[in-house]
């Protein structure tokens, strides 16, 4: 279906896709623009068949599982993740200006002062990530990105860890990176802090920056190696005091003494202009809905009833039926406990009639708008134990197949496994037939 759709205009969704803004080794990247609003994205399209031969899924799954837990503007953000059967798309924020690798490449060395702030957003950024529990772990100015108005962003989260990548000692112990941008460290093998050696490529990138070449390089490995467990940097003499300093400080080999992000911000040459950027989840302002990270089926654009149940999320059914199961990225790992679905050949009309006698039959209150049922039950307009909050939606599957998610907002466990009990029962079709079940 998703072949025909690109066949026939070039379209994904609520997207129009256009010319290629760049390919890969298991995919392409293509510009597109949102057809209600005109926004323009970067849509990364990955070929399902090149992830399983590169072996790259955790990959995949890593950057996934990492962008949607990011939102600051100093890095770049994934809007959505849609499929098919073949192919995984990522909607991906659209940077204009190219990468950082290419402007020092085009221009050689910046300015004192534009490359100080550069570095002011990239210590923002990369602080952001680290306060997050995300370790990029392959900083580099190949994958810092710049934007129409000079902002960096940085990009590729493939090798980040999380927290639950650490082993019992509280340490990282993958060897990752880039040569000439990893930290001692992570050379050695014994163990790294993932915020200490992503500061470290902090610098080789500030030092990159503000001179054109690398502290450390050379075409033997080992010899490059052993530059870089020494640290020995040489500075240019027209780099000012400042600069040098805090490049020294930065490209310490020793983590235990390496400067850290608080000093790094205090620092004197670093303060200069500098303006700290608020991340977008901290503003008043912002706000996403908790659906903008769904993933949502892809269908060719056809005017719909509100009422009438979406397709499927493509994900979730191909999912189920592939060994690229990436149906949790989205939710928390206490999912399984506030979702729950189940099949039907019941009507969307009919199941909504049914779940609404069902609930109310039990006690809660339901408010039906464009065919999303909301259950409740508050005794004193306030949460409390005892309180319930759920979310019922019929998603189709076929002509004659449906799944209803129930998906808790708050509430006590014990009466939503109750009213989710009731309703897989009355309304669920067999279990010989049925092939969705509560998952995470």
């Amino acid at each position: 279906m998703l072949k025909e759709v690109e066949k026939r205009g070039m379209r994904l969704g609520k997207y129009e896709l256009g010319r290629t803004l760049g390919e890969g080794n298991f995919g392409k990247v293509k510009f597109a623009r949102n057809i209600e609003s005109g926004q323009g994205f970067a849509v990364k399209i990955l070929e399902k068949n090149r992830i399983f031969e590169l072996k790259i899924s955790d990959q995949i799954k890593r950057e996934i599982r990492t962008l949607k837990l990011l939102k600051h503007p100093n890095v770049v953000r994934l809007h959505e993740v849609l499929a098919s059967k073949t192919k995984i798309y990522m909607v991906l924020e659209y940077v204009n200006g190219g990468e950082l690798f290419d402007r020092i490449a085009s221009k050689g060395r910046l300015p004192e002062v534009e490359g100080r702030k550069l570095f002011q957003q990239l210590i923002d950024g990369v602080s952001y990530c680290h306060d997050k529990g995300v370790f990029h772990r392959d900083l580099k100015p190949e994958n810092v990105l710049i934007d129409a108005k000079g902002d960096i962003k940085i990009s590729d989260f493939g090798l980040s860890a999380l927290p639950q990548h650490f082993r019992d000692d509280g340490l990282l112990h993958t060897t990752c990176g880039s040569p000439n941008y990893v930290a001692p460290e992570v050379l050695a093998n014994r163990g790294y802090h993932g915020a200490t050696s992503d500061l470290w490529s902090c610098g080789v990138i500030l030092y990159v920056i503000l001179t054109g070449h690398l502290p450390f390089d050379d075409r033997n490995l080992a010899v490059l190696y052993q530059k870089i467990f020494k640290g020995d940097v040489q500075m240019p003499k027209w780099l000012s005091k400042g600069a040098r300093n805090l490049i020294k400080r930065i490209l310490d080999p020793n983590p235990n003494t390496r400067i850290t992000v608080a000093e790094i911000k205090s620092d004197e040459w670093f303060k200069q202009d500098y303006i700290p950027t608020i991340p977008d989840d901290e503003d008043e302002n912002f706000h996403i809905d908790n659906d903008a990270f769904s993933i949502h089926g892809v269908t060719p654009e056809v005017e719909k009833d509100p009422g009438q149940p979406a397709l499927i999320n493509a994900f979730q059914l191909i999912g189920m039926s592939s060994c690229l199961d990436l149906s949790g990225f989205f939710e928390k790992e206490e999912a399984s406990e506030r979702k729950i679905r189940f099949t039907s050949n019941y009507s969307p009309k009919e199941l909504c009639k049914k779940i609404e006698d069902v609930v109310t039959g039990m006690g809660f209150r339901v408010q039906n708008k464009n065919g999303k049922l909301k259950v409740m039950q508050e005794h004193t307009g306030q949460i409390r134990p005892g309180n319930l909050s759920v979310a019922a939606e019929v998603f189709e599957i076929s002509a004659s197949l449906y799944v209803v998610e129930l998906r808790k907002s708050y509430g006590d466990p014990s009466l939503y496994r109750q009213l989710c009990a009731r309703l897989s029962n009355d309304l669920g079709v067999s279990r010989s037939q049925e092939f969705l079940t509560s998952q995470v």
